[in-house]
């Protein structure tokens, strides 16, 4: 019997490279016509839980959109680079949920204090960063006594008092997990003065009353101070952990 011959078995070799290729290219083509086909058209948004902006309001700055193809027309990383751009957000992501559904979730700057300039008021968080700039005064900790040296939305507050700003803030972190509130925290001294009320004040170095806060002191004195009606007067805290009350202001 004649066996195969070089030059056939060298055709046969050819077609059959040439047949797995067209496989794999008709393979890559339905693959395509698949994942543009309307299966893959966004037909939700889902943004997760946010307490400054509404939803529609995280996806108009995102840039999303319905009916767009989740894989080809929808850019993970240009809409997270478009929410960045708002001071109040501090990271965002943004996946894809097949077939159509793209989620979207923010990390959100909180508003700590207000600061007075000039005629304006600056927002700022926990970290010194401003978020906004104001004409009409929130209802936040004002904070007074800095020599403002920059102010940039989505930059950190550049004041000649820095290092009395970075205590005050921490001051205001503190609080937040606590039951005291100050209205006004002047720190244009090197004791400051933070004002519970209008006519309560409580003064001291910002690590005393800081400490004094973290410790419970404070509160318990305050907390006494309410239970007697007394909102006229003076805490002053001290090192060691001692706070003591004068009723002149």
């Amino acid at each position: 019997m004649e066996g195969n011959t070089p030059r056939k078995r060298k055709k046969r070799r050819k077609k059959h490279y040439l047949l797995k290729f067209l496989i794999f290219v008709a393979l890559c083509v339905g693959l395509y016509f698949l994942l543009t086909s309307e299966l893959f058209d966004v037909h939700k948004i889902e943004v997760s839980e946010s307490s400054y902006f509404t939803s529609s309001q995280i996806i108009e700055k995102a840039g999303a959109k319905k009916g767009r193809n989740i894989f080809f027309e929808t850019d993970a990383a240009e809409m997270k680079e478009k929410l960045l751009r708002d001071p109040y957000i501090r990271d965002a992501d943004i996946s894809r949920k097949l077939p159509a559904t793209l989620k979207i979730s923010v990390d959100e700057r909180t508003e700590a204090a207000v600061v007075p300039y000039s005629a304006t008021f600056i927002v700022i968080d926990g970290d010194g960063m401003v978020l906004k700039k104001t004409n009409t005064q929130p209802q936040l900790p004002l904070v007074e006594g800095l020599t403002i040296r920059k102010m940039n939305p989505g930059k950190p507050l550049e004041v000649e008092e820095n290092a009395v700003l970075t205590d005050t803030l921490k001051l205001l972190n503190a609080l937040q997990e606590s039951d005291i509130t100050f209205k006004k925290i002047d720190i244009s001294n090197v004791i400051i003065k933070a004002y519970i009320y209008e006519q309560l004040v409580c003064q001291g170095s910002p690590e005393d009353i800081l400490a004094n806060i973290k410790n419970g002191n404070l509160e318990a004195v305050l907390y006494d101070l309410y239970k007697n009606g007394i909102q006229r007067g003076v805490v002053t805290v001290s090192g060691n952990d001692y706070c003591s009350f004068s009723p002149n202001v």
